[in-house]
């Protein structure tokens, strides 16, 4: 290998070495924060059934699946009447209201131009605040999932105890169709644990997921709904954070989400994932960086690791790269991890993003089937936002809302056996 460290690269090194810095306390910390994961720390209280909820599902052309969603959620281990199910047949041009309202959902069909979950809720949320009925909170579901039945009891343990908003705990309803769903399944099981619950124990805030979450009424009277990126579950979560409204965290209380069979259709998914974090890390990263530093908040300070997750991603690959050449071409920077701790961290951060996984199947009884698929998968998988994050980090966020097809029409008895 050719060495060329001389005074001719000190340019680069005195950006190299501050980014290895940074990264390396990056690093650090989601190493911690994983491990804060590893014990349930906080126990909610039990109380009787007492809220009231109004479960909205917001459904454009699922008539495939709705019909087992509703059947699931009109039979919950909750008390009737204080909940009722909702069905946004948002823009469908199939036979989704109709399958709706014969499985005993109350339909509302909405025709806007204006397309997407987020424009849906914000819309139904308007009418809901209208109802001769009062609820106290409203509970959000894709109309491809299934919920557990103590999901409503669960979410009930957390809003009386105070919680404003809580997220519950987003299963895969297909891990073992493909090898792209066990990755799926697998990324969904790690964060839910080494990220969602250990920042529960921590007494920060949590992040909304798209899906299995509860708000009160209060929240959304005072705030509205408000938020229309492509990834609005994350947006609204920012925009309470910032109000003084924390996100809570329900590990208790399971939904099932249909994951992407190919890996064509992950990384469609994922892309709009990204642009739509793209879009908050231009929008909100400033205001969050600034606003901890202003309260010294270490609650704000998690979320502002949050928000900068694009550009961590970015420095990331740029990062690897310019490591492969300074270790196998030629010497162009000065690499501060041989000075400061020995390679064998590096090994042990690796070792630990392939033990996660199994290390989480055997803690939270999950599916072990999965297994059968190659850690080579998982890790194809993980890796493989890198580039996503990269292609949509410079482009328009704004883009046109796509829908994405649910195929799995499968009942809450079926995903409960395979789960046995």
């Amino acid at each position: 290998m050719m060495n060329f460290q001389d005074l001719s690269y000190l340019p680069l090194d005195l950006i190299m070495i501050p980014a290895q810095i940074i990264l390396s306390i990056v690093a650090l910390y989601f190493f911690f924060l994983g491990m804060c994961g590893l014990l349930q720390l906080r126990t909610p209280n039990t109380y009787e059934p007492r809220k009231k909820f109004a479960l909205v599902v917001p459904a454009h052309n699922e008539e495939i699946v709705i019909g087992a969603l509703v059947d699931n959620l009109k039979a919950l281990d909750y008390p009737q009447e204080l909940y009722d199910v909702f069905v946004i047949a948002d823009n469908s041009s199939d036979r989704t209201a109709q399958v709706a309202r014969s499985h005993g959902a109350i339909v509302y069909e909405r025709f806007n131009e204006k397309k997407g979950k987020g424009y849906a809720l914000e819309w139904f949320f308007r009418i809901l605040f209208q109802m001769p009925k009062k609820y106290d909170a409203v509970a959000v579901f894709d109309a491809d999932n299934l919920v557990n039945p103590q999901f409503l009891r669960h979410m009930n343990n957390r809003l009386c105890d105070g919680a404003e908003i809580v997220q519950g705990y987003v299963d895969a309803k297909n891990p073992l169709d493909t090898w792209v769903t066990a990755c799926f399944a697998l990324s969904f099981w790690v964060a839910n644990r080494m990220l969602q619950l250990a920042r529960y124990n921590l007494g920060f805030s949590n992040y909304l997921a798209g899906t299995g979450f509860v708000v009160t009424v209060n929240i959304l009277r005072k705030m509205g709904w408000g938020a229309t990126s492509l990834t609005e579950d994350l947006e609204f979560s920012l925009k309470a954070l910032l109000q003084g409204h924390k996100t809570t965290w329900a590990h208790e209380a399971v939904v099932y989400d249909e994951k992407p069979l190919t890996f064509k259709q992950a990384w469609k998914q994922r892309k709009r994932w990204a642009l739509g974090h793209v879009e908050l890390f231009r929008t909100y990263s400033w205001e969050f960086i600034k606003e901890a530093l202003r309260k010294r908040d270490l609650v704000l300070l998690d979320a502002s690791v949050l928000v900068l997750q694009p550009l961590l991603v970015i420095s990331m690959g740029i990062f690897t790269i310019l490591g492969l050449v300074d270790a196998f071409i030629l010497n162009i920077y000065t690499s501060i991890f041989r000075y400061i701790w020995p390679p064998l961290l590096w090994e042990l951060v690796f070792t630990l993003q392939i033990i996660y996984p199994f290390l989480v199947i055997w803690m939270d009884n999950l599916p072990r089937q999965v297994i059968k698929w190659s850690i080579i998968h998982y890790l194809i998988f993980l890796y493989s936002w890198i580039p996503i994050v990269f292609l949509n980090f410079f482009g328009k966020t704004r883009v046109s809302w796509s829908h994405t097809l649910h195929t799995r029409n499968i009942s809450y008895a079926e995903v409960a056996l395979r789960d046995k």
